[in-house]
């Protein structure tokens, strides 16, 4: 049992350190758009999420899958956002649109 939760922490904090190492690299200009890009993968997170709430088989494992589930949601509901946002930004305004036309 302990060995299984050190090789579990040590894959959780490699996946740390890899993901903290690619999103340094990324210059600031392309992260909206990733953010944007990304929704679909965290609705498989909160897929996933939900088989684990299905198959919990101790108040822990439903705790921390149901943290999951809202961490997830937050997620993607802040990357529609935030993509609202950035599309906002190309859209033309009313008295642009009327300006266009003379």
């Amino acid at each position: 049992m302990h060995a299984n939760l050190l090789q579990e922490l040590f894959s959780f904090l490699l996946a740390v350190f890899v993901g903290w190492s690619l999103i340094t690299k990324i210059p600031p200009v392309l992260h909206t758009p990733l953010m944007s890009a990304t929704n679909a993968i965290h609705g498989v997170l909160i897929v996933g999420a939900l088989i684990v709430i299905a198959t919990a088989s101790g108040p822990s494992q439903l705790i921390v899958a149901a943290i999951a589930v809202l961490l997830a949601t937050l997620n993607v509901v802040g990357g529609f956002v935030v993509t609202d946002r950035m599309l906002e930004m190309f859209r033309k305004s009313p008295s642009e649109k009327g300006q266009a036309s003379k």
